[in-house]
């Protein structure tokens, strides 16, 4: 039966959302063949975003609930792909994610939340499988720029030396702006369940967490300050390595690990070479220490949920979004000692402006797949679902560049 909407962005009165909405109003407004639809709790709120963003009013505002199963399952119905952006996920996501599952309907996130993706996998995989869905989890800077830039970097190894790299290292070689206040909400709200929950600190603490039945060898430590001889730099930790690392690691699983089941991967932040760089190294590893411990003191908490998180509608402003830039460098080595560097880089900050672009554009990856030939229904990832397909569309309209660099290029921080 056709559906009425290409895609529905549900959580669009959110500020993340709204950058959503607006990026599509900007690039598939009036026109455009692809109908979508708004949908959150606030009928006057919804029609404040549409205004605000200058959308049409074609544009469909859908009045619906995250808490309130009957009407996800009504929501999403009416759409091929529904976007989300209401988060924590693990407090404000099973129903909606369960109801796209069994709908047959596509189905896109930001979830930097390994513990309750652990949770839901093996419930949704079946369920998705037999109505078809394609559940893709973390489609904004936690993961895709990781997941596509290792996705990138091994087919060129494959066209080059005809072999994988069997160890890849992620590498933030520069940053600027910062990790959306979703994410920080999400990890105390992690950081709490773990309270509750004591066995979760496993599941996150295990790179393979997302690969149910499977588990690989060892990885490399992500969490202390180490001179990187291959990136000629010295780096210390990188918060997003917790969520981007498993997620990498699933996609090597679920395409049946072209990279071999003994593939290794770890993403750290470069501080540069030489005592100044090894300073820099040590002290991130400190401050993320430290940061770690804050996080799981309750006070603590409800200080940064009092004074440092952006209350709901709120985030940078227009201008920040725009300075904000990432440049991520990818090293990978064949079994052979093969080397191969990779560079992705976005135009925006990775938090909220590059972010609403790539979740958006990951959606209409899947909406311009009515044959599903990319992938069947399951539980999957970017890399894995959409992989190749999408890097197009990411550097056309949303601002990522994806390159090989040249093994002689030396670059650091």
């Amino acid at each position: 039966m056709p559906k009425e909407f290409d895609l529905i962005v549900f959580g669009a009165t959110g500020f993340t959302g709204r950058l959503v909405a607006e990026y599509l109003s900007q690039h598939y407004g009036a026109g455009s063949d692809i109908r979508w639809a708004m949908a959150g709790r606030n009928a006057a709120k919804l029609a404040e975003v549409r205004t605000l963003v200058g959308a049409p009013d074609s544009v469909q505002l859908i009045t619906a609930d995250a808490a309130d199963g009957a009407a996800m399952r009504t929501l999403v119905a009416r759409a091929k792909v529904v976007i989300t952006t209401v988060g924590p996920y693990q407090l404000y996501g099973e129903a909606l994610v369960r109801a796209c599952a069994e709908a047959g309907t596509d189905y896109v996130d930001l979830c930097g939340e390994p513990g309750w993706m652990a949770h839901m996998i093996p419930q949704l995989e079946v369920v998705a499988r037999t109505s078809g869905a394609r559940i893709v989890f973390s489609c904004g800077f936690d993961s895709i720029p990781f997941d596509l830039g290792v996705v990138y970097l091994q087919e060129h190894a494959r066209l080059r030396f005809g072999a994988p790299l069997t160890t890849v290292r992620g590498r933030v070689r520069r940053i600027k702006g910062g990790i959306s206040g979703g994410t920080l909400a999400s990890a105390m709200a992690t950081i709490e369940r773990i309270e509750r929950e004591p066995a979760l600190a496993a599941t996150m603490a295990d790179p393979f967490a997302l690969t149910p039945g499977f588990s690989g060898p060892p990885q490399p430590d992500g969490d202390s300050a180490s001179h990187d001889d291959w990136a000629q730099s010295w780096t210390g930790p990188f918060m997003m390595a917790t969520i981007n690392t498993k997620n990498v690691h699933r996609t090597n699983a679920v395409l049946g690990h072209p990279w071999g089941k003994a593939f290794r991967y770890d993403e750290k932040m470069m501080t540069g070479d030489g005592a100044k760089g090894a300073r820099r190294a040590r002290n991130l590893a400190r401050m993320t220490w430290l940061q770690n411990i804050a996080l799981g003191f309750g006070p603590a908490r409800s200080l940064l949920r009092r004074f440092v998180l952006a209350k709901p509608g709120e985030g940078p402003d227009k201008k920040a979004r725009e300075s904000g830039r990432y440049d991520l460098l990818f090293i990978g080595e064949t079994a052979g000692g093969q080397r191969l560097r990779a560079s992705v880089k976005g135009d925006r900050d990775p938090g909220y402006g590059s972010t609403s672009k790539m979740i958006a554009e990951s959606a209409l990856c899947l909406v311009g797949d009515p044959e599903r030939s990319m992938a069947g229904g399951g539980v999957w990832t970017a890399g894995s679902a959409m992989g190749l397909a999408l890097i197009p569309r990411l550097e056309q309209y949303a601002g990522l560049r994806f390159a090989v660099e040249p093994e002689a290029e030396r670059q650091s921080a």
